[in-house]
């Protein structure tokens, strides 16, 4: 074990972590876990995930669990297959899972025709030194391990590029090119004569739950494992090929077991350029509570971006739980430990940025 790894022991209900060594300040903290935090309403997914956890399960086998009932749900058309079709109308699926003792992270991105993402990301997390695999080769990486090829689009899914295709291509994620992506679909080719305006990143592009969206969840098992992990199929109508923030560590989520561990949902795109899931860890490091640590990140992300719709979850090595999220009125996560009960639904008012 290194300088200040925590060593668990585990008396009844309560946890105690003890520094090994005396080069940082002992401290001791009674926690009654294990504890699961899931973005959204996704409640099926939270249930599963503590399903394993409260039968003395790892906290990474709950999130892999957990997550995988959410994509088999579809959960909102926003997770798993059927849902979210690039401009092509094919369904691409993103994921990551993190091991908050070591660091390592198992994650994919514009994964094809596997459904269980989730699962996927695992087998980079427990067979690979990688952290991330992508696009068609870790399609066959999937299938080394016996996962089935299969189409990720459905009628609904279908349904929804026709229809975007019949409106013009509208929204979509192109600047600077002719003719006009606000106006018209492809092909498009660069136009030579606009300057390149990164303030219009996304600004015909109305984000929300029922468009773009993650399930994050993180958590705390009974011997004070620390886990994180995501699963998304992405924005909707995005460029083929594009990776969001979920199987970005710092962005989508992240964990640490000197710490705890935090997740977000939105802008994918925006979340990769600030990080908000390792700002929220650290600023819990330097002794922020986990609702304090969320604000951060959101603050942060709206200095940049004032019209950012999104949220971020957290929890810390004592069990607290924390949330902020901006551009709608609230929020909604579920929460799943001793003290609580299971699969409990909060919601937290947004920050209004001015």
């Amino acid at each position: 074990m290194h300088n200040g790894e925590f060593k668990a022991v585990v008396f009844g209900i309560f946890l105690i972590m003890e520094p090994i060594t005396g080069l940082i300040e002992s401290r001791k903290v009674e926690v009654d876990l294990p504890i699961v935090i899931s973005t959204w309403n996704f409640s099926e997914a939270n249930l599963k995930a503590w399903e394993v956890l409260n039968d003395g399960g790892n906290i990474l086998d709950g999130i892999e669990e957990g997550c995988t009932v959410c994509e088999e749900l579809q959960c909102d058309g926003t997770v798993g297959y059927g849902g979210s079709p690039d401009e092509s109308g094919e369904t691409t699926l993103d994921a990551m899972i993190m091991d908050g003792n070591t660091l390592n992270v198992g994650a994919v991105g514009c994964l094809r025709y596997i459904k269980p993402v989730m699962r996927v990301a695992r087998k980079v997390l427990d067979h690979t030194k990688h952290t991330l695999l992508v696009g068609e080769k870790a399609t066959l990486f999937a299938e080394s391990f016996g996962f089935k090829r299969e189409s990720l689009s459905t009628n609904s899914s279908t349904e929804k590029w026709l229809k975007w295709k019949e409106g013009g291509c509208q929204p979509n994620f192109w600047l600077n090119m002719s003719p006009d992506p606000n106006s018209s679909c492809g092909p498009y080719t660069p136009d030579q004569f606009k300057d390149f305006d990164p303030a219009k990143h996304g600004n015909n592009v109305e984000w929300g739950r029922f468009n773009h969206d993650t399930i994050g969840m993180i958590g705390i098992d009974v011997k004070g494992n620390v886990g994180g992990g995501t699963s998304t199929n992405g924005a909707i109508h995005k460029i083929p090929g594009r990776v969001g923030d979920s199987p970005i560590p710092g962005a989508g989520a992240y964990a640490d077991s000197e710490v705890g561990a935090a997740a977000a949902t939105g802008d994918g795109d925006v979340m990769m350029r600030i990080l908000p899931s390792l700002i929220a860890v650290e600023a819990m490091r330097d002794g922020s509570s986990p609702h304090a640590a969320c604000q951060k990140g959101i603050r942060r992300i709206a200095r940049k971006y004032p019209e950012f719709v999104g949220a971020v979850i957290a929890v810390n090595l004592a069990g607290e739980v924390g949330a902020a999220c901006s551009g709608i009125a609230e929020f909604p996560y579920v929460v799943s430990s001793k003290l609580t009960g299971a699969g409990v639904l909060r919601t937290v008012k947004c920050l209004q940025i001015n």
